[in-house]
């Protein structure tokens, strides 16, 4: 039995309170009212830029002096060309000429006082903008980590029930761990459902279509509003999160219930259950995507878009299996799995990480070839407002991984994979930051106090559940019928 370290305890709850105090600050700084955007958005332009910005609108702008003059002298011109004309002679033709005056100058004033009004209208938009950006940034950080982790689970569930299905030989070794980092789903499910619904209470402007405002003056979401409503949505959500958390732990309960067993019978629900379980995730994952991740770019949609958020989590689920079981080897446990099982994750960790390369060119190539609008401005967006992040997760998540695991021997070494696993996981990680910030917070993103707090928290939640689920069985599935097999597996 594993026996949960008190070190790696004490570590998970400093993680998770260190967290809670950076997710309470980033909510605690975040403006208020469009005031204190104006102070922040003073203070951003203070020091030279805003004083040069200000110098190049008044070059290129006239002034007001400037302005009058010139509606001076054309006043006058206007003037000495009519006397020129009619030659008046009389009062009456002056008091004629001041009346006709006056509805020009009254004119001009609307269309001055209207200008004006516009905008100041438009500043105050803008400001209104900026707010709800910077309102989001703690929750969007929040959002980002809480679906990374949970989505993490998933794939190691999804892995499992593949398995499962494939009655492979290799891997029944590793399956208490797979179960143990399925835990978290449940947990990880229950934090995701309950900010899904404070995002429909619109404590937050992550979701803009659930704003009624924004759809009354939006043709394209309110087109959609047959299927974006929240009460829908909502429903959706429970379908899906009750379904993957209700596999997860009928196949760990059939799964402890087979080691007692004189027969083959729990295995056979097992698989069983893993087939249906399979064809529901198929349908699920896609929906969910479309419903958590799509959604926050309403206008925005890609028919590749769920298989690309289903590579990133699976590959980050896989990853997470070799690196726990890395460590559960080097305590002196998983006495079974040897260096030809880390070396079937390892590879399981090179291909994805190609597939995952294959389906982002796709995606990116198919668009950026038919140039359509509404398409392109997804790209553009991540291109020119999040240069570094969307090019530095190619890099992270592909190159790195090619280069590292491409050899064979590295495959086996320790230091290798663990360097090649933290790496992976962080690119993936902010591929999801890609994913969501920018129709969230806009240009206005930074990875700071927020962000960095969030996967602390969830990252010490994750470490706390998993190793307590760990403690909960032995490491070893003792009577499925593959265990020999998985054993003696040697590549």
């Amino acid at each position: 039995m594993y026996t949960f370290s008190s070190k790696l305890k004490t570590f998970s709850f400093i993680l998770m309170a260190v967290g809670l105090l950076g997710i309470g600050y980033g909510f605690l700084t975040a403006p208020k009212d469009i005031q204190e955007v104006e102070k922040l958005l003073a203070a951003e332009s203070h020091g030279g830029h805003g004083e040069a910005k200000h110098e190049a609108t008044a070059a290129a702008e006239p002034s007001h002096e400037a302005v009058a003059a010139h509606s001076e002298a054309t006043e006058e011109k206007k003037t000495e060309e009519s006397h020129e004309a009619v030659a008046p002679t009389d009062d009456t033709t002056k008091v004629a000429d001041a009346t006709h005056a006056e509805p020009v100058h009254a004119e001009a004033a609307v269309k001055k006082e209207g200008h004006d009004v516009s905008e100041e209208a438009e500043h105050k938009e803008h400001l209104n903008h900026v707010l709800h950006q910077l309102q989001n940034k703690p929750w969007s950080a929040l959002y980002v980590a809480c679906i990374f982790f949970m989505l993490v689970s998933l794939g190691v569930l999804v892995f499992y029930a593949i398995q499962q299905v494939a009655q492979a030989g290799w891997s029944p070794v590793l399956f208490r761990v797979m179960q143990g980092i399925t835990s978290y789903l449940p947990v990880g499910s229950v934090i995701f459902f309950v900010i899904l619904i404070l995002c429909g209470l619109h404590f937050n402007h992550i979701f803009i279509w659930l704003d009624p405002e924004v759809v009354a003056n939006d043709k394209l979401i309110a087109n959609k509003t047959g299927y974006l409503n929240f009460p829908f949505w909502i429903i959706r959500a429970a379908i899906f999160l009750t379904g993957w958390s209700l596999y997860q732990y009928f196949s760990r309960k059939n799964c402890l219930a087979q080691d007692e067993a004189n027969d083959d019978s729990f295995y056979k629900k097992n698989f069983n259950i893993s087939a249906m379980f399979l064809v529901f995730f198929i349908v699920s994952e896609s929906i969910m995507s479309w419903d958590w991740i799509m959604s926050i770019d309403p206008h925005w949609f890609s028919t590749l878009f769920g298989w690309y958020v289903f590579s990133s989590f699976f590959v980050s689920g896989v990853t997470t299996i070799a690196l726990i079981s890395l460590y559960l080897k080097s305590r002196g446990y998983l006495e079974h799995v040897n260096t030809s099982h880390i070396h079937d994750l390892a590879k399981f960790m090179f291909g994805l990480s190609v597939f995952w390369t294959y389906l982002w060119f796709s995606q990116f190539m198919l668009i950026w070839y038919a140039n359509i609008p509404e398409e392109v401005t997804y790209f553009i967006t991540r291109i020119e407002l999040y240069n570094l992040p969307f090019f530095g997760a190619v890099v992270m998540n592909f190159l790195f991984p090619l280069l590292i695991l491409i050899n064979t021997d590295f495959k086996r070494i320790t230091w290798v994979l663990v360097m090649a696993g933290i790496v992976i996981l962080a690119g993936h990680y902010i591929d999801f930051f890609n994913m969501i910030m920018p129709g969230t917070v806009g240009d206005r993103w930074f990875i700071g106090v927020p962000e960095i707090a969030s996967v602390l928290f969830f990252l010490g939640l994750f470490i706390y559940v998993v190793f307590t689920a760990l403690t909960k069985a032995p490491l070893l599935a003792k009577r499925n019928p593959f265990i020999g097999e998985s054993k003696h597996f040697h590549y």
